[in-house]
């Protein structure tokens, strides 16, 4: 039974970068890190040997989960996006009322979150509310601080990242 989620070109993209990275560098740094351990001497006594298999174990299972989630994505189709509606790979600039404030998010798929950079899921409270929603619209979201009243200023496709 696949386990699919949805994610944006650039999350997607993130995911395959990763798994190279994990495959093509991460693997070879661990094969030397137990090498070195090894040549320590007794491995019954040995925290350089053990902490290095560990990796490798994280590392291992890293890799299988990232292989799966590769296999099971749905990529959204930026082009294919409705800036007339909100949805997965749109960013949104809301008003909140409450804060007297703008935010600009981007909503993406649960595995791409990123607060810091106002990257929301589709599936926290506020993608929730917003999906669907239209350009002038007013929601009312209820989160775990409260009620929050936002306001729909504009809806628009990510922008590419060149380079």
């Amino acid at each position: 039974m696949a386990n699919q989620k949805n994610y944006t070109p650039e999350g997607y993209k993130a995911l395959t970068d990763e798994l190279d990275y994990l495959k093509s560098v991460r693997r070879e740094e661990i094969k030397e890190a137990i090498a070195t351990a090894r040549s320590f001497g007794d491995l019954s006594e040995n925290a350089e040997y053990d902490e290095a298999r560990n990796e490798q174990a994280k590392t291992e299972a890293r890799i299988s989960e990232l292989e799966e989630l590769i296999a099971n994505a749905i990529i959204v189709d930026e082009n294919s996006i409705d800036t007339s509606i909100v949805s997965l790979g749109s960013v949104v600039t809301v008003y909140d009322v409450e804060y007297d404030e703008e935010i600009v998010y981007s909503i993406v798929g649960s595995n791409e979150v990123n607060p810091l950079e106002k990257k929301i899921s589709d599936q926290s409270p506020i993608g929730r509310a917003l999906m669907g929603k239209r350009e002038g619209d007013t929601v009312v979201i209820e989160i775990p601080a409260g009620t929050v009243h936002m306001e729909i200023k504009k809806v628009a496709r990510a922008q590419k990242n060149e380079g």
